[in-house]
């Protein structure tokens, strides 16, 4: 089945935020951010963009009738600011005008005098300065003095991974409209309608239920508008609660570039120890955690980077801890995988230093150290399948492993300076919110008198096909077709208090609770067909369309089915709630069942270098994935490949870089900052998708499992197959493990050898 939005999308006909007409009388909001890392507020002037033709109003923090607050986790994050500056981009101010054209002219005439103070982006330093958002928090397990004494080899090292923007094609964009008795619409470019909704009340000081918060769709977010879209979607909300008039707000590409926050960057220190045989015995880690100025959702991306510390390996001693540093950028956040990646990363350097380290080559110490049936993760939750380890004796046959390296090996024996290099890539990578009272999600279910079938949930579509997968699972329980059902928009006031589309859960918690108000309709227009036909409503069932029993197909047909029950006032809506089954952590102990299960597979990579040049190309990547029972496997491949690529751009070119003085972002554009293009696909990705584990009843969908987030992590075996081939070239280059590997890192670190 294919994705649906991708006729809209390839006619230009699919809506976002940005498309709604605007009402009569709409203002537009352009805001007026910082220019200083971090300073204290000497004075602030609005006087002269006050002034402008067509300006109605300048908003500040002083104009706020609520709480001037939204954060979420940690409540430190002002929606603007009223004393003090803490990043380049932070609102402070908010021009509402006729025109977009005005509201920006206004916006460059408003001044503020500010008092420098002292900006950190090192988040090392931050720690050092005791400027942490929470206190440090330490997942452990075993014991790593006792282990000390057994290994043969204890190794120490570092390993650094940059931020990467998340770069979705639409900026965060918002439309604000007023309703009735202080009743406010927002339509919103986010992952979290619920979130916006309750933050928006917060700041405007009124009741949630006169917030609607309405998205139909998103292009692009990858966790860049999971919290971020919340800000922007409040401040069009106050402007219209001000003005009493439709306000729109969207973010010009350099603004969303500057204004919003990245993935974060990760500082890590290791040591692990191993026995003769390469089995690893001892882990010990600490993450410091480029935060940004403000929380956001760092403590829970640092919180699932703990949880990933051993990333697809059991080890049985391990001491993980995670410092969530304040730093004078702008509030880094979710970004597809969540703390995952950066701890994966950690995990492979450390295992690569190893083998460089005690001449055991890689492969033998990951194959070795590999998760078994039965294993237990640090966190308490025991690993109960084969996938990790199946996966990669599935992905060396399916790369013609063996094959593959002779053939590596012969190509670099013959060519002086272009190298090869080859890596294997294990992942295995939980599901469910880390915060447990999250994995819950409603729907609500209308089947009309004509057959047809509306659906709502709180999952919100950005490209991924979540909405794909609903209908689909709407089609199946009634059995028919699809093209019959619809998904509405995500709106606050059909499914209330939702968890954010996030988490790789989206399509499993909401496509359940569609499954079973789609049930309870079912049974109840079953017991319909039982009264008409005269017999058991257990031995009938729907099939293509049709009422069918044990003798098989009857004359009574959906339609005809749907039209009984209405005359019969049979309800034809439900409205049903799901909660993930099985899972808890306790917080206070670091252990518990966080996920209802893992997402595991293998990639195998390989890649060109030129040695002279410094640049490279990736060839190949062969992928073994366990996707369950594939509900969609065109969606699941598309899901694979753009994680892959997304995953390859984050280790090789995507750098972000700040001014060393001004602590400006330099990346500031799409000519400064790089992404993959067509041209650096992968010449060849094959994938193999296996069913591997059987899912319990009520986890997954429909046996399927979660494809969003998981094969991001493939990517990193880009940065160590370069890594390899700049080895084959020149065995003491060595560019520290520091990701992204851009050219100029590959050329500096080979420049000693080309000279020569």
């Amino acid at each position: 089945m294919k994705h649906f939005d991708a006729k809209l999308h390839v006619k230009g006909k699919s809506i976002f935020a940005g498309d709604i007409p605007e009402p009569e009388g709409t203002l537009h909001a352009a805001v007026f951010t910082s220019q200083h890392a971090h300073g204290r507020i000497l004075s602030l002037d609005t006087s002269k963009a006050e002034g402008f033709p067509g300006v109605i109003r300048v908003v500040t923090a002083g104009d706020i009738p609520g709480e001037n607050e939204i954060g979420n986790i940690v409540m430190d994050e002002p929606l603007l600011a009223g004393d003090t500056v803490h990043f380049i981009g932070e609102p402070v101010a908010i021009v509402l005008a006729e025109t977009r054209s005005q509201a920006y002219k206004a916006r460059n005439a408003v001044s503020m005098e500010i008092e420098e103070l002292e900006a950190v982006t090192d988040p090392r330093e931050a720690a050092r300065q005791g400027d942490l958002i929470v206190p440090p928090r330490t997942f452990s397990c075993g014991n790593i003095h006792k282990a000390e004494s057994d290994c043969i080899h204890l190794i120490s090292g570092t390993a650094e991974t940059g931020g990467q923007e998340h770069l979705y094609l639409e900026t965060q964009s918002s439309l604000c409209t007023p309703g009735e008795g202080n009743a406010l619409q927002i339509t919103s470019s986010t992952q979290s309608p619920s979130f916006v909704q309750k933050i928006a009340a917060r700041v405007l000081g009124l009741p949630i239920h006169l917030i609607q918060v309405d998205v139909l769709r998103l292009g692009g977010a990858f966790g860049g508008k999971e919290d971020q879209a919340t800000p922007w979607a409040v401040m069009a909300a106050l402007g219209t609660h001000l003005t009493g008039r439709p306000v729109k707000l969207i973010l010009k590409r350099h603004e969303d570039l500057i204004n919003t926050g990245k993935r974060h960057p990760y500082s890590c220190d290791f040591r692990i120890g191993l026995n003769e045989d390469g089995k690893i015995l001892l882990w010990e880690v600490d993450y410091y955690q480029n935060s940004g100025a403000v929380s956001d959702l760092s403590t829970a991306i640092l919180e699932r980077s703990l949880f990933h510390s051993t990333a697809s390996y059991f080890i049985p001693n391990v001491v993980a801890t995670g410092y969530c540093c304040r730093t004078n950028l702008a509030p880094n956040t979710a970004f597809r995988g969540f703390g995952g990646p950066q701890a994966m990363f950690a995990m492979e350097a450390a295992i690569h230093k190893a083998a460089t380290e005690t001449g055991l080559p890689v492969e033998k110490i990951q194959r070795i150290n590999l998760l078994n049936p039965g294993d237990t993760f640090p966190y308490g939750m025991e690993y109960t399948c084969n996938e990790v380890r199946s996966s990669w004796e599935l992905a060396e046959e399916f790369s013609h492993i063996a094959e593959t390296r002779r053939s590596v090996q012969e190509f670099n024996s013959v060519n002086r300076y272009m190298k090869k290099g080859i890596s294997m890539m294990p992942v295995c990578f939980g599901i469910s919110f880390t915060t447990t009272f999250l994995n819950q999600a409603n729907a609500l279910v209308h089947v009309y008198t004509d057959g047809s079938v509306a659906i709502s949930t709180g999952a919100v579509e950005m490209g991924q096909g979540v909405n794909s997968r609903i209908r689909q699972v709407a089609g199946e329980i009634f059995s028919i077709p699809v093209e019959r059902t619809r998904v509405e928009s995500t709106n606050t006031s059909r499914t209330a208090n939702t968890s954010p589309t996030a988490a790789s859960s989206g399509a499993d918690m909401n496509g359940n609770a569609a499954g079973i108000a789609c049930r309870e309709i079912r049974g109840r227009l079953l017991k319909v067909a039982a009264e008409k036909l005269n017999c058991e409503a257990g031995n009938l069932y729907l099939k293509n369309s049709m009422v069918w029993n044990r003798n098989g197909k009857t004359d009574i047909s959906w339609d005809q089915l749907v039209a009984a029950a209405y005359m019969n006032r049979t309800a034809l809506s439900s409205h049903a709630h799901y909660a993930t089954p099985g899972i808890h952590f306790d917080k206070k102990t670091e252990k518990g069942r966080p996920f209802a299960y893992h997402v595991a597979g293998t990639a195998v990579t390989e890649v060109t270098v030129d040695c002279l040049l410094g640049t490279y190309r990736v060839d190949r990547v062969s992928i073994v994935h366990h996707g369950g029972n594939q509900l969609n496997p065109l969606l699941d491949r598309g899901q694979v490949e753009g994680a892959l690529l997304q995953g390859i751009g984050w280790v090789t070119m995507e750098e972000l870089a700040w001014d060393e003085k001004s602590k400006r972002l330099q990346a500031d554009t799409l000519a400064t900052y790089k992404v993959p293009d067509i041209s650096f696909t992968p010449d060849n990705v094959n994938i193999l998708f296996v069913e591997g584990e059987e899912l319990e009843d009520g986890v997954g969908l429909k046996g399927s499992k979660a494809i969003g987030e998981p094969p991001f992590m493939y990517g990193i075996g880009a940065w160590f197959a370069i890594l390899n081939a700049m080895k084959a070239f020149s065995p003491e280059a060595f560019p520290g493990y520091t990701a992204p590997m851009t050219p100029e890192r590959v050329l500096l670190a080979l420049t000693e050898k080309n000279r020569s």
